[in-house]
């Protein structure tokens, strides 16, 4: 790696960022089934959360291309995340619930996209190595799953929201201490932002990822409620969350080699139709430990891989002029349009339809993503990283 690479500041960054999604997405929904919210309300209060995801990364994605200033946003955005989650230590009720998620969720919904142009721009010709750094996320999602499955055991639930106040601290200070990139523009654009996104490639792209984030909306929701009611300990379902991702850490050690090896649309193909077995096995089979350990291990393929293709993709289609508002637009459309409406659905559905339909749909919405990126997506240059 390059000398001046401040590998330890970035991988800090992305480990504290995703300690605190290990804390949140297994175990918040569980959190408000504690505070007596109904299935179809869990639903909202998280659709909210992701909803903001459809404007705020794109706003903040375009400030950050017009001064270059990425880790000041970063800044700004973690420390009133922060700030604003300590709301849901005072109060409690569904308005103030949906209030306090929209208002934290549209800074927390800022930094990762424009830490992942960071990091890129850090690594240069090394992109293929960014893998190395975010893996650093998945191992602090790991240690945070199973230490909090653990705790839950033993504690109350009602002490999730200061662990991640905590943790979101934690996400603020590794900000701070990580050096700004100049991000030099020579000119204008060659290429206007919406000339790009109107290629029918990337319209596919985009597409795609909204759908494969669409599907993982019940999981991400109601998977610890589904184990739960399934008679899964706390601990048992810490496991299972945290064994997904370190399927995804062992892959992510690989991963510098698959993409030398396998073009990015190849790694794609297989990746989604992976979580089509996923989501099929979860629905079907949750009683079944070894598949479901199996389902969970297919995690490094429907997030893992797939989201460092989009990464690398992104990468690619956008040029350095747009690099910032093309990984909000990323974010954007797929965790946050295709997050919002995973969420709706599964939380309007999950009672009248019943768990295994509703993760049965999250399967076809990967199907049909299949048959997209089959058709479009990576088809006019087979892409490798040297």
């Amino acid at each position: 790696m390059q000398p001046s690479l401040p590998y330890w500041r970035l991988s800090g960054f992305y480990f504290f960022y995703f300690s605190t999604l290990g804390v949140f997405l297994p175990f918040w929904g569980l959190y408000l089934e504690s505070e007596s919210f109904s299935s179809v309300e869990i639903g909202e209060l998280s659709a909210f959360m992701v909803a903001t995801k459809i404007i705020a990364p794109n706003i903040w994605g375009w400030i950050a291309d017009h001064t270059g200033k990425s880790l000041r946003i970063i800044r700004i955005s973690s420390f009133f995340a922060m700030l604003l989650f300590a709301g849901f230590l005072f109060k409690s009720g569904y308005v103030w619930f949906a209030i306090i998620t929209i208002g934290f969720s549209f800074f927390w919904n800022a930094a990762l996209p424009q830490f992942e142009a960071t990091t890129l721009f850090h690594l240069r010709e090394n992109s293929h190595r960014y893998s190395r750094i975010r893996l650093w996320g998945s191992m602090g999602f790991i240690i945070a799953v199973l230490a909090i499955g653990k705790m839950l055991d033993l504690l109350d639930i009602a002490i999730l929201p200061l662990i991640i106040c905590a943790l979101l601290a934690m996400i603020w200070l590794i900000s701070v201490i990580t050096p700004e990139i100049k991000m030099n523009h020579h000119g204008a654009a060659a290429v206007g932002v919406l000339d790009i996104i109107r290629k029918p490639e990337v319209i596919a792209f985009f597409v795609v990822y909204m759908l494969l984030q669409l599907a993982h909306g019940p999981y991400y929701v109601f998977f610890s409620i589904y184990l739960t009611h399934q008679d899964y300990s706390s601990l048992t379902t810490g496991l299972l969350w945290a064994l997904g991702v370190a399927a995804e850490v062992v892959l992510f050690i690989f991963m510098g080699r698959l993409l030398k090896r396998y073009s990015l649309r190849h790694i794609l193909l297989v990746s989604i139709f992976l979580s089509i077995v996923r989501w099929l096995l979860i629905a079907w089979e949750v009683q079944q430990l070894p598949l479901l350990i199996f389902a969970q291990l297919l995690h490094a393929a429907t997030f893992g891989s797939s989201h460092i293709v989009a990464i690398h993709l992104v990468h690619h289609y956008f040029d350095s002029h747009h690099q910032g508002k093309g990984q909000a637009l990323y974010s954007s459309l797929s965790f946050g349009l295709g997050g919002m409406l995973g969420s709706l659905y599964s939380g309007y559905f999950w009672i009248p339809l019943g768990p295994q339909r509703v993760y049965t749909i999250a399967a076809l919405c990967s199907f049909v993503a299949l048959v997209i990126a089959a058709i479009w997506v990576g088809k006019e240059k087979k892409l490798y990283l040297a």
